[in-house]
Order: C-alpha cells, then structure tokens, then sequence
C-alpha cells in the first residue's frame, strides 16, 4: 500500500477509521471509561463519543492496530455490522486518544429527540445520489456546518447558515416555503448527522426524504461515481483539516476570509473568545494578524500576536497597512 511520488513509492503505513453505529449501549459512561482503555491498549489516538445511543469516532493508527479495533469491535454482537471508512496515512491523524461520554452522538437541540432507528430518511447509493443532484426538481441540502461547506460541497447545494448542527432546525424552519413541496435529499461527512436530520425532515411533514448512505465519505471512494460532481475538499475533525473527494477534477470553491482568492487552507481566528475557522493565506493571516474582525485583530488576548511575539509597533504598523488603529486604552 503506498502512493507514488516522483517515481518513489511511499508506503503509507497508517490509517484513518470513520464510523458510527445507532445501538443501544446500556451504562454509556461505563462504557467510555473501559473503551478508552482498551484503545489505549491498542496504540490508538482519536476521538469517540459514546452516549446511550451509540457509538461515533475516527481514529487513527498503524495498520495493525487499526485492523486489531476493527476485529474487536465487530466480535461485538453490537457492533458487528458497524461500517469503517478506511483512509491510508503516512501518520497519526490525532496527537491523543479521546472517549467522552455525551448525552447525544448529534445533537438537533429537540426537545422530543430522532430515534434513526425508528424514523430516518430513505437511503441512497452514491450513484442514486449523483442522480439526485442532476434532477432539477431535487433540493440537496447540506447538513453541516457554514465553515465545513465553504471548503467543499456538492455542485448546487444549498448552503444552511448555521455554524453549529443544533442550530439547522431553525434554519429550516425559517426557510422551508423553498423546498417543502420539493424532494430532499441531504449529506454529511461520514452519514450520523443524516440519520437524524432526514428523520427530522419527515417528521416536519416533507413529502420525499433522502439521504446519501455513508456520506461524503463513501461517495469519494465508491469506484463508479469516483466523487464526480463534488467541489473543493471536504472538511475532517482531526489533524488533517481536508482531504481530497472528487478523484475526476479538483476545483477550489473556498474563498480567502480577507480577499476573496481561492484558498483551502483553514485557521481559527487568533481571539479565543471568537475562535471562527477562517480560509486564509500565509499572507493574510500574518497581515490580518489572524483576526477575523477588528475587533479580534486588536484583541489583547490575540494569539497571534503572542505566537508571533509583536510588539506594540509591529501591531500599530500592520494595522495601519489596512487602515485601522489600535483602540486609544492600549
């Protein structure tokens, strides 16, 4: 296993595991406890959420290890149909091991919460899907979150602006005169966030609900649709922050925060209280001071000013470069 590089071949002795699983798990937080352990066991780092009603995690490893949680977890009779995303790596995708306890694997923020296993929109291949989007009488929705869609997204979805999934409720609500009486079909990154949004979507009355099976995920490595008719990169929970989809063309949908340029690469804003991941250049975010705003560029717990360790000068001076000042209490 390996990929080729100028005629060198570099074997990539690591990988990525996506999965989840809708069970019930009786004890989740007893359960955390003793899977994080058992990962610890096995070299594992990652992040999962247990709650009462299911498993959700990636982790990285070796491949040996990673195929010794695979072995593990489907010798589990609730675990045994549980399907792995497999990426090859040429490392850890995680510094540490994570397994937290959550009351929700995803939460719609409902007060009468989306059993999937009772109720959840119907699911589609990757090639049902592709169908999907050339209907001109279908709306695809994207369920995630306004920064995972601005890398990447399927050809003429339509954008939620939301920055949390709790939050897609509403936004539906707000905006459903534009697609009720249409057909839906809807994606995420690995299929959870699906389970729950499609069965949500039915229960708030729309007519003909879809969802891509496995998400995002399964559709890039499905060998007939090869990720055609997806964008830019789509956006990955761990140290990677993208990585590839469409194996046919690649095309830059993100938008430099500053500028407006093609840029895929992703930073949090340097003030901790705002924090909003920002497409941005080397340049810019070194001439912006990684702030997403003024307000965040002359914040006095800028990190980027502290990283970079700027004095009071260089700060006045690189916002005098864009015209603002630094606020007359500094």
């Amino acid at each position: 296993m390996g990929e080729n590089l100028g005629g060198f071949t570099m074997s990539k002795d690591y990988r990525v595991l996506l999965y989840y699983q809708y069970v019930a798990i009786e004890d989740g937080a007893e359960f955390a406890k003793e899977h994080l352990q058992f990962c610890k066991e096995l070299g594992l780092k990652g992040r999962i959420l247990v709650a009462d009603e299911g498993i959700n995690g990636t982790v990285s490893g070796t491949i040996e290890e990673t195929q010794r949680y695979i072995d593990a977890m489907h010798a589990d009779p609730r675990f045994a149909e549980t399907v792995f995303k497999i990426d090859p790596e040429n490392h850890d995708a995680f510094k540490k091991m994570f397994v937290r306890y959550r009351p929700e694997l995803v939460s719609l923020n409902l007060e009468d919460d989306i059993d999937p296993l009772k109720l959840t929109g119907a699911y589609l291949s990757p090639k049902e899907f592709r169908e999907a989007i050339l209907d001109d009488d279908v709306v695809v929705i994207d369920a995630r979150n306004d920064y995972e869609y601005d890398l990447g997204h399927f050809r003429g979805a339509v954008r939620p602006e939301i920055r949390s999934f709790r939050e897609l409720p509403q936004w539906i609500r707000d905006n459903k005169e534009q697609f009720m009486e249409k057909r839906v079909v809807t994606y995420c990154t690995g299929g959870i966030r699906c389970e729950k949004f499609s069965g949500w979507l039915v229960r708030e009355g729309f007519k003909d609900v879809g969802q891509l099976h496995g998400g995002i995920a399964t559709y890039g490595k499905d060998p007939e649709v090869q990720g055609d008719l997806w964008d830019g990169q789509m956006y990955v929970f761990d140290e990677r922050i993208s990585v590839p989809i469409n194996r046919k063309e690649h095309v830059i949908v993100g938008k430099d925060w500053f500028d407006g340029t093609p840029c895929e690469r992703y930073v949090n804003c340097a003030d901790p209280k705002c924090n909003r991941q920002i497409l941005t250049s080397p340049e810019n975010e070194a001439k912006y001071l990684r702030g997403c705003s003024h307000e965040c560029r002359v914040s006095p717990e800028n990190r980027y000013v502290k990283e970079q360790h700027l004095s009071i000068e260089e700060v006045e001076a690189r916002l005098a470069e864009i015209g603002e000042k630094l606020p007359s209490n500094v």
